[in-house]
């Protein structure tokens, strides 16, 4: 019952449905500008993106190298997917606006570290 109180007196139903716009926005974003992003999916605050190499098949390389990257950046990512080439981004309930423009940025830096096509 506590738990359901603190939910709704901190509208963290709310937040994450406002920032689960923001991050899929900017996974979008990012999407356009790395080909080796295929598939952006994902419901509110838990999205997910399919790691693709130059042929457009599943990579899990790539997500293998990303989640080292993104390590280095400080930003932890979860490993998934039938094929083992999804990350998982999922932040807590209270993210802040900036705390999801910092993951994004992060994660802008350890795609470009990665270049533009993984091979």
């Amino acid at each position: 019952m506590a738990t359901i109180e603190v939910i709704e007196s901190e509208g963290l139903v709310t937040n994450a449905a406002d920032r689960g716009r923001q991050l899929r926005d900017g996974l979008e974003g990012l999407k356009d500008k790395y080909p080796l992003m295929g598939d952006v999916r994902g419901m509110g605050l838990m999205q997910a993106i399919e790691m693709v190499g130059p042929d457009k098949t599943p990579s899990p390389e790539a997500v293998a190298r990303l989640f080292e990257l993104t390590k280095q950046n400080g930003l932890l990512i979860g490993k998934g997917g039938l094929m083992g080439n999804v990350i998982r981004i999922t932040p807590a309930l209270n993210v802040t606006r900036d705390h999801v423009d910092e993951a994004l940025d992060r994660l802008d830096r350890s795609l470009a570290q990665m270049g533009r096509n993984f091979e």
